[in-house]
């Protein structure tokens, strides 16, 4: 007999490949795989672009022009291959949205990190407890969905499968940039 998992109903029901691009698109959309975890794909898919601010800010800390365009550079590329390998995927998985979709994780996540991540350097070791508010916040959103967020995710496509996050990602820069501006 088997289990009902309470994440059943979301996820693909079937992976049908057609050729290499199919499954690169699957590798993209999943966040390197991490969507094909039995549990909490999601969250696994925000520690994938929580792993991508951190290694951007602890290596380019010092240089704050290049860190900011990278982090935006990293922000606007995995949305464009969200997008692309989202809409890929729903044809794949037989599914909107999947639930081993999470490439929109990876990338809202990063995108929360935008605003603040020049200035972390300047904050000693303390910078590595923002990456954690970071994570929160964008979980909070990304799960919460305030407007206009939850009508995001009817647009077509992988288009509908990203800018939720997206937009969740900016919510949650926003508000670390004002809670970082409250406490410095």
């Amino acid at each position: 007999m088997a289990e009902h998992s309470p994440f059943a109903d979301k996820r693909g029901r079937s992976l049908t490949l057609n050729g290499p691009l199919d499954g690169l698109a699957v590798f993209l959309a999943t966040g390197f795989g991490v969507g094909f975890m039995p549990f909490g794909p999601g969250t696994f898919g925000s520690l994938v672009g929580l792993g991508m601010a951190y290694g951007l800010i602890a290596k380019f800390g010092g240089e704050v022009v290049l860190l900011q365009n990278l982090l935006l550079l990293v922000g606007v590329a995995t949305a464009a291959l969200g997008i692309w390998s989202g809409t890929r995927a729903e044809k794949i998985f037989g599914r909107k949205d999947a639930g081993q979709v999470v490439m929109d994780e990876v990338c809202g996540q990063v995108i929360s990190f935008a605003l603040i991540g020049p200035y972390l350097a300047g904050l000693g070791p303390a910078w590595r407890w923002w990456m954690v508010a970071g994570f929160v916040l964008f979980r909070a959103f990304d799960m919460f969905k305030p407007y206009p967020i939850d009508r995001l995710q009817d647009l077509e496509g992988g288009l509908g499968v990203m800018m939720d996050d997206v937009v969740a990602g900016i919510y949650a820069a926003v508000v670390l940039s004002f809670m970082l501006w409250l406490a410095v």
